[in-house]
């Protein structure tokens, strides 16, 4: 039975403005500090001409420099395939004179998102690298083309010569042209600020990841040392996830992502397996585990009606070294339970920080327990290691669950070509910094996480080989990958998709976030158009004679 999760039955789980309130305590939030404009970092007169001179010098010189060390005709077809995809982009972007916000009139244009920014700057970057008389120094004084002067403000065409600055380094990189690399970089850290508009702290992130792997390619860096370059975070904590410090509680709170996500999950889970009398619920990557009050909320609703589950178990899968954040994620679990008087234990499964020691007798299912499998941004970790993977899905099919759980980024992080996996990462960080940008009220906050977010960009644009620990890939990859075991994507019901409408809606800026099916059976998140996130649900097949399909990770 489909249980309503912002009806009346508990009304004071909402907040005009805030969303679903699934922590008991809201700590009082400092102000938001004035952030610096944009135009006092971009002031081209105050610019040193001796910089500007020494990258015409560089530029005009011509030719590969002294660390040039691949194939010239391999590097070409990579990086043109690459600004292919960038074209690709570029193509989608709109006419600027007919986009408009929704609640403006037709006279007053709306202000370009990052990722609008992004796509215009990609734009203008193939549309002056075909011209035969053009290098990177023309190009930073070539006019716009497609009348964009008119159609851009001052501010947005300075975010644009800024980010095609970062494009034409990037491309560089590509090539292993470093010295010409570090010129361009040098001038997007003279005008990018981590304290300014998205776009400066996208290019800033952007251009500490391409400084990264400049130096690392030139032998400059100690390898497997992730805090060189100042993420005062643990490898650990922030590849698996946000804890339960204050800014993650804001970001939880103001950006409608994690509850869309969880809340659309947690009424799947009731559709489907709701009416069993004993619910096992094995999360692989806990965090919070906010996911779960959720869910005691729901089914308690459903006790009220006289029916439903008489006893839920939470399993956490969790890495030795998380043993003790995870005390108190059972803790605050428990304490809920028993305020709403819900029937709930919780229990630990501790394995090895790749999972390569998980067995599916760890986790002592009862005879009489119907099984939810819930991965929350966990597969992918696995993508670098596709044996682990591999034995973590048998593991899984063994348990014989009811249903499986599935929230991923829905972008594609792993292709082997750099310069490709640099323009996916971008666009789609982009998006990502703009919910940041607009939703989040705490400056301080916001930093602290787009810091955190940053370390997996950089692990995604400095790294290569096994260190590249941060990998993504879409929905469709995910499918062809799940086919291998027999799994049949279940989809979404019209009451979860009113769910989903209904959650955003608490949000004040829900008019940007959009949830939508896609062409199969997926719900895909976006911002401003531009897709963040996926969520699936899947069982197990007992059909032998299921389809397979080709898929590919990289």
């Amino acid at each position: 039975m489909s249980i309503d999760l912002l009806e009346a039955n508990h009304p004071a789980a909402l907040q005009p403005g805030k969303g679903l309130q699934l922590f008991n305590h809201r700590p009082e939030l400092p102000s938001s500090k004035t952030t610096m404009a944009f135009n006092d970092y971009f002031v081209t007169t105050s610019q040193p001409m001796h910089e500007v001179k020494r990258l015409e010098n560089v530029i005009t010189r011509g030719g590969g420099d002294k660390h040039n060390n691949i194939s010239g005709t391999t590097t070409t077809t990579t990086i043109s395939s690459s600004l292919e995809l960038l074209k690709s982009y570029g193509k989608g972007f709109r006419k600027l004179d007919a986009v408009q916000s929704r609640d403006e009139t037709t006279t007053k244009k709306r202000k370009l998102s990052t990722e609008e920014v992004m796509r215009v700057a990609g734009e203008r970057y193939i549309q002056l690298s075909d011209s035969p008389r053009c290098d990177d120094f023309t190009m930073l004084m070539h006019p716009f083309g497609y009348a964009l002067p008119s159609a851009l403000s001052e501010g947005e065409m300075m975010d644009v010569e800024l980010a095609h600055l970062l494009f034409a380094a990037a491309e560089k990189v590509g090539y292993h042209h470093y010295d010409r690399a570090s010129r361009l970089l040098t001038r997007c850290e003279w005008i990018a600020s981590d304290r300014s508009n998205a776009v400066q702290r996208v290019v800033h992130c952007f251009a500490e990841a391409l400084r990264e792997r400049i130096d690392r390619g030139l032998g400059r860096l100690f390898l497997g040392i992730p805090e060189v370059y100042g993420s005062s975070a643990s490898a650990s904590s922030i590849s698996n996830g946000f804890g339960m410090n204050l800014s993650s509680i804001c970001l939880h709170q103001q950006v409608p992502f994690s509850q869309v996500l969880q809340l659309t999950a947690v009424q799947a889970i009731v559709e489907n397996v709701g009416s069993a009398r004993k619910l096992h619920c094995i999360d692989l990557e806990i965090r919070s585990g906010v996911v779960w009050t959720a869910l005691m909320q729901a089914l308690s609703a459903n006790q009220a009606d006289g029916g439903g589950v008489e006893h839920l178990r939470v399993t956490a899968v969790v890495r030795i070294s998380e043993r003790f954040e995870v005390d108190d994620t059972g803790k605050r679990l428990e304490s809920f339970a028993r305020s709403i008087n819900f029937p709930f234990s919780f229990h630990v499964v501790y394995v090895a920080e790749n999972l390569s020691d998980l067995r599916e007798d760890a986790f002592r299912i009862g005879f009489d327990e119907s099984v939810v499998v819930f991965c929350s941004f966990v597969l992918r970790t696995l993508l670098a290691r596709p044996h682990r993977l591999e034995n973590l899905m048998r593991v899984i099919k063994n348990l014989h669950p009811t249903l499986m759980v599935v929230s991923e980024a829905e972008a594609n992080h792993n292709s082997p070509v750099f310069v490709t996996r640099f323009i996916e990462a971008l666009f789609y960080y982009s998006a990502y910094f703009d919910s940041l940008d607009t939703c989040m009220e705490n400056t301080e906050h916001r930093t602290m996480i787009e810091a955190t977010l940053s370390y997996g960009l950089r692990n995604i644009v400095a790294m290569e080989g096994n260190e590249r620990s941060a990998r993504n890939v879409k929905l469709e990859v995910w499918r062809a990958f799940f086919s291998r075991f027999r799994m049949v994507e279940l989809g979404f019901s019209e009451s979860s998709m009113y769910q989903a409408g209904l959650v955003i809606k608490q949000f004040p800026q829900w008019k940007w976030c959009s949830v939508e099916k896609d062409d199969n059976k997926g719900l895909v998140v976006g911002w401003k158009g531009a897709p963040l996130f996926s969520l699936s649900v899947w069982k197990f097949s007992r059909d032998r004679l299921g389809r397979f399909f080709n898929y590919r990770f990289g």
